[in-house]
């Protein structure tokens, strides 16, 4: 595959923020407003904030954007550890409000992974935010108490194999792996985040993503836990999907559609959006379009 990369309209800029002890990488298009909060947006799993950029493009110029890269992916350094938590990403957005938003509410939004933890935190902190957007960040299929001690022990016996991410010859290949995962990624897109997506080292290209992510979270997800923080949000929500997305290849029946508009009414403002020709990577698929009910709900 050989493409001319896609050309930003906004360029960002790149800084290095220090957040509880961790250096961090924080991305930001565009200077703080008193007309209107700061838009800070979280990536999921295995990517990066500068994913982002197709749909800051397509916000318009007037607003203030930061992303940041969660600890261990992208620029930012890794924990340290040989597991990740998920309440240090909590602990993480928390410091990163303080830093850059301490007396004012921020509008917040999340993909996935950065969704279920934006979900959380607005029930933690609702005064922060005065708008939540989550970006199919659904959750997972309840735990049961008895599926504990298999979880540990695949977890110890994990923790003791090395975790590797495959690396590819040329930022060519990285585009094209991009494209495989995402078969609705343009190509210009594919080779202008490749390269935000893996640097090259030791004659190859390695994904920015700590191998450790990928262990075992011995961890139980406990719905009813999750459910009382999702309670307290405040903000108004706006849940945005891909009409492609097809949560039965991730959990089978063991987590149906119906269950999780159930969790969802817990939040008492939800405006739910669905986006045509759109599937996980929404934000990629569909930017424009996202931009749109984005300025519409932040408006």
């Amino acid at each position: 595959m050989n493409s001319t990369p896609y050309a930003p309209r906004r360029a960002f800029q790149s800084r290095f923020m220090n957040l509880r002890g961790l250096r961090h990488h924080v991305l930001e298009w565009g200077t703080p407003s008193a007309d209107r909060p700061t838009l800070v947006m979280l990536h999921g799993w295995m990517d990066v904030g500068a994913s982002f950029q197709f749909v800051v493009d397509a916000l318009g110029d007037e607003r203030h954007v930061i992303a940041l890269d969660w600890r261990g992916f992208g620029l930012s350094a890794s924990s340290g550890s040989d597991a990740y938590w998920f309440p240090d990403y909590l602990g993480d957005l928390d410091a990163l409000l303080d830093a850059i938003s301490p007396d004012g509410a921020v509008d917040l939004l999340g993909h996935s992974m950065g969704g279920n933890v934006v979900m959380s935190y607005a029930g933690l902190r609702p005064a922060r935010i005065r708008k939540l957007i989550n970006l199919e960040g659904f959750g997972l299929p309840e735990t049961r108490p008895e599926q504990a001690p298999g979880r540990l022990i695949a977890w110890l016996d994990e923790l003791k194999q090395p975790q590797l991410l495959r690396p590819y010859a040329s930022l060519v290949a990285v585009a094209e792996r991009l494209i495989k995962t995402n078969p609705r990624l343009s190509p210009d897109k594919a080779a202008w985040l490749a390269g935000h997506w893996a640097e090259q080292r030791d004659g190859a290209w390695h994904i920015l993503g700590d191998p450790a992510h990928k262990r075992s979270n011995p961890v139980l997800y406990r719905k009813a836990e999750i459910l009382a923080c999702w309670a307290h949000i405040e903000a108004p929500l706006l849940w945005v999907e891909g009409r492609e997305t097809d949560v039965a290849k991730w959990w089978g029946n063991r987590y149906p559609r119906s269950e999780f508009l159930e969790r969802l009414a817990v939040v008492p403002q939800v405006e739910q959006v669905c986006l045509d020709e759109a599937g996980h990577m929404l934000h990629h698929d569909q930017p424009t379009v996202l931009a749109q009910h984005l300025q519409a709900f932040l408006s």
